[in-house]
């Protein structure tokens, strides 16, 4: 797994890419989170396109992600969910995340 982020304005976007199956990214990935709701940055947009496959430890990650979000006050949406929603839905946490069909859906959903 790799990933990208970027502030646009208070929104954070995460872009990211591969095989999400845990290991050093996912503590760098969470790493990253906390450092941006250190700086009170707390909407957060994950985007999923790149994703090649996912495991039961990436899932842990993403609702990992999301509790710490929630906790802080924040908001954390999920874009281009294609490639995983299969999983989501079979573990019903596609109940749980709020998604969008594309980012640009998610950054609207922040207005």
């Amino acid at each position: 797994m790799k990933f990208n982020d970027e502030l646009q304005g208070n929104i954070v976007t995460f872009e990211v890419s591969g095989k999400i199956m845990g290991g050093d990214e996912t503590a760098l990935f969470h790493g990253t989170i906390h450092e941006y709701l250190d700086k009170n940055k707390k909407n957060f947009i994950i985007d999923l396109s790149k994703v090649d496959w996912m495991n039961s430890v990436g899932l842990g990650m993403l609702i990992s992600a999301l509790t710490t979000v929630k906790n802080a006050g924040g908001r954390l949406v999920l874009a281009n969910i294609d490639k995983i929603e299969s999983i989501l839905t079979i573990t019903r946490l596609i109940t749980v995340f709020e998604h969008y069909d594309n980012r640009e859906e998610a950054l609207k959903s922040f207005q």
